[in-house]
């Protein structure tokens, strides 16, 4: 199992949201979060300078099985993807264990 942490543009979160749900990713949090990136210039729009480490991001936290972390990734980056700074990070990580506090099941079962 793997744990993909997602940090993506607000905006864009409903889109990687329905993209998940097309590849049958159903489960997931997400919160709000804020942060400082590698930009160091502003960007001008209508005159009013901003900074892209100021774009509202959201952070998603998404476990699932080895099967399902490819296309996980594939959906985040084709739907999140603007080709401009800020778009934002992707982040694997191994998750040793999992369990449905319901039913007492665990490993990939738990996920489903």
């Amino acid at each position: 199992m793997k744990k993909i942490e997602a940090i993506i543009r607000k905006s864009k979160f409903d889109d990687v949201k329905e993209a998940l749900h097309k590849v049958e990713v159903n489960f997931f949090s997400y919160w709000d979060v804020t942060g400082v990136g590698n930009e160091k210039e502003g960007h001008v729009y209508r005159g009013i300078t901003y900074s892209t480490s100021e774009i509202q991001r959201r952070y998603l936290s998404i476990v699932v099985s080895e099967s399902f972390v490819e296309k996980t990734i594939n959906a985040i980056i084709s739907t999140a993807a603007t080709n401009k700074v800020g778009d934002g990070k992707i982040f694997i990580l191994p998750v040793e264990e999992a369990y449905r506090i319901r039913t007492g099941e665990k490993g990939n079962e738990s996920l489903n």
